[in-house]
């Protein structure tokens, strides 16, 4: 097979992720792989393939995916072994791949035991719960670490098995932030990948979200990697993917700002101080805005969108009387106490059109901000007889239980609803049916659903930091510095004076639509990228010796 040469165009980009499109997903990471994916494989031809699990809620017949046959015996199934070894335990697990075609995308679904136990990308669920008491609901799997490297290890072993040498493998997240250390640091992929760069994208950097893993020598075996490739590589004395990846990959985050925070401020106290160790080694992170794809989120097709009427925020002649029909159809469901999709509702709402509709889509954590949310509504309709809220998200024990609790306050009820699970079709009749998009985290890497709700004319109230900092006060949403409740309250007490200037919020509508289209779509920010593949492989070819290490 011929090598790839770093002067010719890069044609072959696989993505690993735990997450991708509405295959699976628990955040913004499976919208921005699936929308990075497409706009590589649409808009320049190139060969696109993910790789990502098949956790046990998938039907991959439904999704309309096929075994792979294996290439030297296609009347069977290609099946192959892994090596995942533990303390003092050889072992092996075996993997099946599933596969389909999906918006010129290749998916590469991996069926085995671990990931076929699964009931949820990243946490037990309350059926996991209810069958051993130790799974508790919210709670990550006990087994990341070898989920992570099965993932990892089975997709560098696939493309062996296909004969595949990509000129880039992009890893999203500390999930699959370990391939370029493996690939540079074992016998036999070193040199099999030795023309393949890597690209590792952080999508959040907070304390928790690395992947890292405490027990050294577990690490060691599982990964296979050389003793002093571990422990040149902890963060707090845990081995830190991210930290592995840094000498042998391009490393960026997914905005400009969420990088300077991270290697230039005090906010980098908040991942452990990981921003600055890169830098202490001379990796410095690229800083990449997240891209959205409009048509993906049209409310002008309110079939395809899940809505009650469509309507477009995007021409200034459309006075968005769609926009209020999906506001009235929402409420009035919501009133009988019939909730959409199956999910939990708690709390009660009135159909009142000319009270302005607060509203929240999001996982339920301190760092997306809902105890300051919860204080500042609670102080909010005390002070100001309108004003509705409607919350969707799930997450803590204790947000949600605060979230239960406070809509069963006194003046709250009728005003505030809580809609506990997720459902994309909800989703988007909740972005539809609001006025105010409420984003009160504490940090923010990028944020998608700035983006999604004002597409759908939902005008966001953003904390001013990370990649939320894209929200123009003023002119394409509302912002605001402060980290405490006074400063969040503030925001929405302009958002119910604007509400009052119809006209003036009208043209924040179209502002904001306006600036997406002409700065944040993926035919945009999928250039960037393209840069960064470049350099990646530049890197490879011309990188440091292979036997030195940090």
């Amino acid at each position: 097979m011929k090598e790839q040469d770093p002067r010719q165009p890069i044609r072959k980009i696989w993505m690993l992720s735990r997450e991708y499109g509405d295959f699976a997903g628990a955040g913004g990471i499976k919208d921005v792989c699936k929308q990075l994916a497409e706009s590589f494989a649409r808009w320049s031809g190139r060969d696109v393939r993910i790789v990502m699990p098949l956790y046990g809620f998938m039907k991959p017949l439904e999704l309309g995916c096929e075994l792979l046959s294996d290439p030297l015996q296609r009347e069977r199934a290609l099946c192959f072994a892994v090596d995942m070894n533990y303390r003092l335990q050889e072992r092996r697990e075996e993997v099946r791949v599933w596969f389909c075609r999906k918006a010129r995308v290749t998916v590469y679904l991996l069926e085995s035991e671990r990931f076929g136990e699964k009931s949820d990308v990243y946490t037990y669920t309350p059926q996991d719960e209810a069958r051993e008491d130790w799974k508790q609901r919210g709670m990550g799997h006990y087994d990341y670490f070898a989920m992570n490297i099965l993932l990892q290890k089975a997709a560098l072993e696939l493309m062996i098995l296909l004969g595949e040498r990509p000129d880039i493998i992009h890893c999203h997240d500390g999930h699959t932030a370990v391939v370029p250390a493996l690939i540079n640091e074992s016998a036999g992929l070193r040199s099999y990948f030795r023309g393949t760069g890597c690209v590792v994208t952080i999508h959040n950097a907070g304390l928790g979200y690395h992947q890292e893993i405490a027990d050294l020598l577990f690490a060691q075996a599982i990964t296979g990697l050389p003793t002093q490739a571990i422990l040149a590589n902890c963060l707090v004395d845990a081995f830190d993917p991210f930290l592995s990846a840094g000498r042998f990959a391009v490393m960026n985050t997914v905005s400009e700002n969420y990088a300077r925070e991270l290697q230039q401020t005090e906010d980098d106290s908040l991942t452990g101080w990981l921003g600055h160790e890169l830098a202490r080694r001379g990796v410095i992170l690229e800083g990449v805005t997240n891209g959205i794809n409009p048509a993906d989120f049209n409310p002008v097709e309110p079939e395809m969108a899940g809505i009650a009427e469509g309507f477009d925020p995007a021409d200034s002649t459309d006075i968005l009387k769609g926009k209020k029909k999906c506001k009235q159809t929402l409420l009035q469901q919501l009133a009988t106490m019939h909730p959409p999709a199956d999910l939990e509702i708690f709390g009660s709402i009135t159909c009142n059109l000319d009270a302005p509709l607060f509203t929240f889509i999001g996982r339920l954590s301190a760092q997306k901000g809902v105890d300051l949310l919860i204080a500042a509504l609670q102080e909010l309709f005390q002070r100001h007889p309108s004003g509705q809220a409607l919350l969707l998200g799930s997450g803590g024990k204790e947000e949600e239980q605060q979230l239960q609790n406070l809509v069963e306050m006194n003046g709250m009820v009728g005003r505030i609803c809580f809609l506990r699970g997720y459902s994309p079709m909800v989703a988007n009749q909740v972005y539809a049916a609001g006025d105010f998009f409420v984003i009160p985290s504490r940090y923010e890497p990028c944020g998608l659903t700035d983006y999604i709700a004002q597409l759908f004319g939902n005008i966001p109230v953003v904390h001013h930091v990370g990649g939320l900092v894209k929200v123009v006060d003023g002119q394409t949403g509302i912002a605001y510095q402060g980290t405490d409740v006074v400063s969040l309250l503030a925001a929405l007490e302009r958002a119910i004076l604007l509400y009052s200037q119809p006209d003036i919020l009208r043209r924040m509508q179209l502002q904001a639509v306006q600036r997406i289209r002409q700065k944040h779509t993926w035919d945009k920010v999928m250039k960037k990228y393209l840069n960064l593949y470049e350099k990646a492989r530049v890197l490879r070819w011309v990188g440091q010796p292979q036997t030195e290490r940090v």
